[in-house]
């Protein structure tokens, strides 16, 4: 069985590097996917060019999503996917630095189904990932596409 996807949705590149080596000392297995912004993470996630090739560019199993972003930011990426039928049921982690008691109600009125503060330390962050593998990737019943 191949390692499900991930697609993480992050504009600052540190934060993409950080969580592909946090996965790596957690021993996640999983295709981490990353894009920058929400304009490639909406072309990524409709399977528009670049991201056409699906055996290169899978449909994820669940998105990282940060909120604070360039043009697209990540609400809008949110309430997008909700809104389209084949990825309204796919998992969405926010992953932001905020954690303002606004940012956390509307990630949550628009369908987040988990909202993680981004952590300082590296090894907390290597906690995150263990904690999503654990329930995302082995615990949670998936829903049927």
């Amino acid at each position: 069985m191949s390692p499900v996807t991930i697609l993480h949705i992050d504009d600052d590149s540190n934060d993409l590097v950080l969580f592909q080596h946090a996965c790596q000392k957690a021993g996640v297995r999983c295709n981490l996917q990353n894009v920058e912004d929400g304009e490639h993470a909406i072309s990524y996630l409709r399977g528009a060019e670049p991201f056409a090739d699906r055996e290169r560019y899978p449909v994820p199993a669940l998105v990282l999503l940060d909120l604070k972003m360039p043009r697209i930011h990540g609400f809008e990426v949110l309430a997008w996917m909700r809104g389209n039928e084949q990825l309204r049921a796919t998992p969405v982690v926010v992953l932001s630095s905020s954690n303002h008691e606004a940012d956390v109600k509307r990630a949550y009125d628009l369908g987040a189904n988990s909202y993680l503060v981004k952590p300082v330390a590296f090894d907390a962050l290597v906690e995150i990932a263990k904690s999503i593998n654990q329930f995302w990737l082995s615990l949670n019943v998936k829903n049927a596409p």
